[in-house]
C-alpha cells in the first residue's frame, strides 16, 4: 500500500513524484520499439517527454520550496517489492530539500541539452537511437533524484551506467569510441561494487535502506557509530567509505578518474549530460545524501579524512592536467574532475551546503561550456567542409555536412583525418569571436563562472563559500585537514582561472590559425538558444545563497540571503556550523580568480598565438608530465591492464587450450566413438532385425500369393488340409 504524504503538502505531490521520471522512460520505449525509423518524430517525442518531466518537477518544486519542515517530514510514497523473510525491500519515491533543489536543476538542464541535440545531431544516421538513449539517460537521473531509498537509487544508478556506456560508444565504428565506452563501464563498475557492498552492510545493520529511516533517525545513527567493524572503524564510517567508493567511480575522483576524459569520444550533448546534469552529479548527490552518516562517525574520523584528501587531491590534479591540454572538450573534462574534487573536499571538511551549492552552480555553467564547445566544434567543422568543398570545386553544396563527431558513422570520416585536421584542437582555432558572436559571448560567461569571476558569476559565490568554510575550520579553528584542503583548493582555483582564460583566448581571440576557423559559422538557433538560457543561470543562480553578512550583496538580498543554506540545513539532525563573514577567504577568491585570468591573458591574450607558434605552457619543464595526465593511464596499464592481459593470455594457453580444449576434444572423440558404436548397433541389431522380419513376411507373402491360383478345387483342398491340421492340434493339445 502506498504511504501517505504529509498533510502540510498537497496530496497529489506523491503521485507527481512517481510521474516525474516516467515521460523520458516511456519515450525511450516508444522510440526503441516503434518510431526508430522516424528521425524527426523520435526527436520530438524525446524533447516533449523531457519538457513534460520538467513541468512535473517544477510543480513539485514550487509546491515544496517553502515548506519549513520538509527535511524532517519529507513527502514519501513506497510499496513493497521483494520480501526477505522478516523484512521487505521497498521501491519508493520521495522529496526533501536536497531532492527538491535538484528537481529544479536536473530536468531543466536535460531539457536544454535535448533541444540543443536536435540541431547538433541532425546529420547523424543514428539520430533516433541517440534520442532513445538520451531519453533513458535523463529519465534515469530523474528517477535517482526522486528515489526514497538506496535500492531505488541503485537501480537508476546502474541504468545511468548502461546509458553512459551506450552513449560514450555511440560512434561505435571508431575504435577509440568503443574502447572509451568499455573503459568507462569497467572503471565505474569498481565503484559500483563498493557501493553494493556498502548497501549490503547497511542493510544488515539497520534492516532497511530508506534514507529517512536511517539518516533522519538519531537512534539508528548512534547505533551505527557505536558498532565496531574492521580496521578499527565504526560501522558508520565503514559504510560511509564503501558508499563513497560509488561516488569515486561515478564522479571520477582519483583513483577512478581515468574514464572521464575518454568519455569525450561521445557526442558533445552526451558530454554535457555526463558532466553537468546526470552521471557525475549523481555521485556527489549520493555523497550529500549520506552526509549524516559521515557526521555520525564523528567530526575527526577516517571517513571525513579520506573524503577530504581524495577530493582536494583530485581538484589539484585535475586543474594541473587541464592546463596542458589542447582538445577543447578534454580541457573541460579535466576541469569537471577538478570541480567535482572541490565538492568532495568540501563535504570532507563538513561544508555540506557549500558542496551542494557548488554542485548546483557547476551543473549550469559546465553544461553551458560543453554545449558552447560543441557549437565551436560544429562551426569549425563547417568551415573545414567549406574549405574542402572549395578545394574540390564544389562551392555550393553543403548537404553532406556533418559535424566532426559523425566521423564514426558518416562518409566524411576520411575528410578530417586525411588532412590531419582535428576540429577539437584549440591550435586549429582562433578568431572565432567574430565568426560566432553568440557562442563567444555565452562561452565567455561560462568561462567566467568557472574561473570564479568576482560578484557577477555563480561560480564565484559557490567557490567562495567553500573557501570560507575551509578557511574557518582550518586557519581559524586550527583543523590541519581543512587547512590543507584550503591551500590545495586555492592553488586549484588559480590554475582554473588560468586554463579557462587560455582556452577562451586560444579559441576566440587573435587571428584564425586555420582556414577552417576563418570560415567557421555561427550555429543554428536550436543550438544557441540553450546557450543563452544557461548563461542566465551561470550568472544569477549564485544569488540564492549569498551570506546575510556579506557586504552590500547580503543587504541587497534581504530575506532571500542564504536561502539555500537555510533550506538544506533542515536535512540534517546536526546543523552545520555557519562560519562568520571573514574578508580573508573572499580576498583569496578574488585574488586567485583575477590573478589567474591576468596570468592567462598575459601569456595568451597580449600576443595571441599564430599558426605554428609554440604554446607558452610547452616551455614548462613538466609540460609532458601534465600533458600525459600524470601518466595515470600508463601506470594503470602497467599495474592492472598488462598483468590481467598476461593472466588472460596464460589462462588461454594453459587452461583454455591445455585443459578445456583437450577435455572438449576428448569428449568430442569419445562422443564420436559412442556415436559410431550406436551406429553399428543400429546397423547390425536394429536394422538387421527389422530387415529379417521384413524378409520373413515378404517370403510368407510370396508363399501365400502362390496359393492364390484362382482354381476352386485348390481352395477346397487347402480348406480340407487346414481342417485336418486343426483336428490334429485339438486332439493332441486338449486330449
Amino acid at each position: 500500500m502506498f504511504a501517505e504524504a504529509p498533510v502540510t503538502a498537497p496530496p497529489y505531490l506523491a503521485t507527481l513524484l512517481w510521474l516525474a521520471p516516467l515521460p523520458p522512460l516511456v519515450a525511450f520505449a516508444l522510440i526503441a520499439l516503434f518510431f526508430n525509423r522516424y528521425k524527426q518524430l523520435s526527436a520530438t517525442i524525446a524533447v516533449v517527454s523531457m519538457l513534460a518531466s520538467t513541468v512535473i518537477s517544477f510543480i513539485v518544486f514550487f509546491n515544496v520550496w517553502q515548506l519549513k519542515d520538509l527535511g524532517k517530514a519529507p513527502i514519501r510514497s513506497t510499496f513493497p517489492w521483494l520480501p526477505t523473510g522478516d523484512t521487505v525491500l521497498n521501491i519508493g519515491v520521495g522529496v526533501d530539500p536536497l531532492g527538491a533543489t535538484f528537481l529544479f536543476m536536473v530536468p531543466l538542464a536535460c531539457s536544454l541539452i535535448f533541444i540543443y541535440s536536435t540541431g547538433y545531431m541532425a546529420g547523424d544516421p543514428y539520430y533516433s537511437r541517440f534520442f532513445a538513449y538520451l531519453s533513458l539517460f535523463g529519465g534515469s537521473m530523474m528517477g535517482l533524484v526522486v528515489s526514497d531509498n538506496l535500492l531505488t537509487l541503485f537501480i537508476f544508478w546502474e541504468l545511468m551506467g548502461f546509458c553512459s556506456y551506450s552513449l560514450i560508444g555511440f560512434f561505435f565504428r571508431k575504435p577509440s569510441a568503443y574502447r572509451a565506452a568499455v573503459k568507462a563501464f569497467m572503471t565505474t563498475r569498481v565503484g559500483d561494487m563498493l557501493l553494493l557492498l556498502g548497501m549490503a552492510y547497511l542493510y544488515t545493520q539497520t534492516g532497511t535502506l530508506s534514507f529517512h529511516e536511517i539518516l533522519h533517525n538519531e537512534e539508528v545513527l548512534t547505533r551505527l557509530a557505536e558498532t565496531q567493524s574492521a580496521f578499527g572503524l565504526s560501522a558508520a564510517a565503514a559504510i560511509a567509505l564503501l558508499i563513497f567508493g560509488g561516488t569515486v567511480g561515478k564522479s571520477a575522483q582519483w583513483p577512478l578518474h581515468v574514464w572521464l576524459p575518454d568519455a569525450m569520444e561521445g557526442p558533445t550533448p552526451v558530454s554535457a549530460m555526463i558532466h553537468a546534469a546526470t552521471m557525475v552529479s549523481a555521485g556527489v548527490f549520493m555523497l550529500l545524501r549520506f552526509f549524516p552518516l559521515l557526521q555520525a562517525a564523528g567530526e575527526h574520523n577516517t571517513a571525513f579524512l579520506v573524503v577530504a584528501l581524495i577530493g582536494a587531491f583530485t581538484a589539484f590534479m585535475g586543474a594541473t592536467i587541464a592546463v596542458a591540454q589542447y582538445d577543447i572538450k578534454r580541457v573541460l573534462a579535466f576541469s569537471t574532475i577538478s570541480q567535482l574534487g572541490f565538492m568532495v573536499a568540501a563535504t570532507g571538511i563538513g561544508a555540506y551546503v557549500a558542496a551542494a551549492f557548488h554542485l548546483l552552480t557547476h551543473a549550469f555553467f559546465k553544461a553551458l561550456l560543453f554545449l558552447a564547445s560543441g557549437s565551436v566544434i560544429h562551426g569549425v567543422e563547417h568551415g573545414h567542409h567549406h574549405v574542402s568543398h572549395a578545394a574540390h570545386g564544389n562551392h555550393g553544396s553543403h548537404a553532406a555536412h556533418s559535424n566532426e563527431e559523425h566521423d564514426g558513422h558518416s562518409m566524411h570520416s576520411d575528410a578530417s583525418h586525411a588532412h590531419d585536421f582535428d576540429p577539437q584542437d584549440m591550435r586549429n582555432m582562433g578568431g572565432l569571436a567574430r565568426r560566432m558572436p553568440i557562442t563567444f559571448a555565452t562561452f565567455l560567461i561560462g568561462g567566467a563562472a568557472l574561473a570564479g569571476f568576482p560578484f557577477i558569476t555563480a561560480g564565484f559565490w559557490s567557490k567562495d563559500e567553500i573557501f570560507a568554510d575551509a578557511y574557518y575550520h582550518g586557519l581559524v579553528k586550527g583543523d590541519g585537514l581543512a587547512t590543507l584542503v584550503f591551500v590545495l583548493l586555492v592553488l586549484s582555483a588559480l590554475m582554473t582561472a588560468f586554463y579557462t582564460t587560455r582556452q577562451i583566448v586560444m579559441t576566440f581571440l587573435g587571428q584564425p590559425r586555420t582556414e577552417a576557423a576563418a570560415h567557421a559559422e555561427e550555429s543554428a538557433p536550436s543550438m544557441t538558444f540553450p546557450l543563452i538560457v544557461l548563461s542566465v543561470f551561470a550568472l544569477f543562480i549564485g544569488f540564492i545563497n549569498i551570506p546575510k553578512d556579506f557586504p552590500v550583496f547580503g543587504a541587497l538580498m534581504g530575506d532571500g540571503a542564504f536561502w539555500l543554506k537555510n533550506y538544506l540545513a533542515s536535512m540534517l539532525l546536526e546543523k552545520p556550523e555557519a562560519p562568520p563573514f571573514n574578508a580573508v577567504p573572499v580576498l583569496f577568491s578574488i585574488a586567485v580568480a583575477l590573478g589567474g585570468i591576468a596570468l592567462g591573458y598575459a601569456a595568451y591574450g597580449v600576443r595571441p598565438l599564430t599558426a605554428g607558434q609554440t604554446d607558452p605552457v610547452e616551455r614548462l619543464p613538466f609540460f609532458k608530465f601534465l600533458h600525459n595526465r600524470w601518466y595515470w593511464d600508463d601506470l594503470y596499464r602497467i599495474i592492472f591492464v598488462r598483468p590481467m592481459q598476461a593472466i588472460a593470455d596464460r589462462y588461454t594457453d594453459v587452461v583454455d587450450r591445455g585443459v578445456i580444449d583437450r577435455v572438449l576434444e576428448g569428449g568430442y572423440a569419445l562422443g564420436a566413438r559412442v556415436t559410431k558404436s550406436f551406429a553399428e548397433f543400429d546397423r547390425v541389431v536394429i536394422t538387421g532385425f527389422s530387415d529379417t522380419v521384413g524378409r520373413i513376411f515378404r517370403a510368407a507373402g510370396d508363399w501365400v500369393r502362390d496359393l492364390q491360383t484362382g482354381q476352386v478345387q485348390n481352395y477346397l483342398l487347402s480348406s480340407l488340409a487346414m481342417a485336418l491340421v486343426i483336428i490334429v492340434v485339438f486332439i493332441f493339445l486338449f486330449q
